[in-house]
């Protein structure tokens, strides 16, 4: 292992949301890459679900993971800015572990996954919270306490689309958002109708 970091793994289900227009331009439509945002600016909500993960002994199978972000194609290097919310379910040891894999200092995948972690990202806050969810294929939604709201009103295309967080390696799916809120004080916005996507995932490392 990477000295100082942990053999860790998380596995599960995505679901996330953002104001672009749907088939969101940053994923891979028939295996062809994409573009700019739709409207130069990409403003999200990300939801994981961990069905089975863990590293030295500390567990997070059952444990939620949710990002509320903001990036701006025509800033240099286009930076992410995010807030992470873990768990507030896990205790300290979980919440840390997921932080560490989430931000990407852990290192694995994650490098290859998370945009936030490989180019220069503003981290705004890491904040435990009460995140629900439901993955249901084409039906799901999640919620961090008051602060997110994302729901699913069904399939947008029948091509084939992949997305980098979760992978290229596996089959996702687009999707039209019924609502997309994220009210924080770091960031907020309020969409309809906009683009959302799920899929399963497979993370480890280092």
């Amino acid at each position: 292992m990477t000295r100082g970091v942990p053999r860790w793994r998380a596995a599960g289900t995505y679901l996330e949301s953002c104001n672009c227009e749907a088939v969101c331009p940053c994923r891979r439509i028939d295996g062809v890459p994409g573009g700019r945002s739709t409207y130069g600016e990409c403003l999200g909500a990300l939801s994981w679900h961990i069905e089975t993960g863990g590293a030295d002994g500390v567990a997070l199978d059952g444990l939620n993971v949710a990002l509320a972000t903001r990036y701006s194609d025509d800033e240099p290097g286009s930076p992410w800015s995010f807030v992470v919310f873990v768990d507030e379910r896990g205790d300290e040891a979980q919440r840390s572990l997921l932080e560490n894999i989430f931000t990407g200092k852990f290192g694995g995948s994650a490098l290859d996954h998370f945009p936030w972690a490989w180019k220069p990202s503003h981290l705004l806050a890491v904040r435990p919270a009460r995140i629900t969810l439901n993955h249901t294929p084409r039906r799901g939604w999640f919620r961090v306490g008051e602060i997110v709201s994302v729901r699913i009103s069904g399939p947008a295309t029948e091509h084939a689309v992949t997305c980098v967080i979760p992978g290229h390696d596996r089959d996702g799916e687009e999707l039209i958002a019924a609502e997309l809120l994220v009210d924080d004080e770091l960031l907020a916005f309020e969409y309809r109708g906009n683009c959302a996507y799920e899929a399963t995932f497979d993370y480890a490392g280092p």
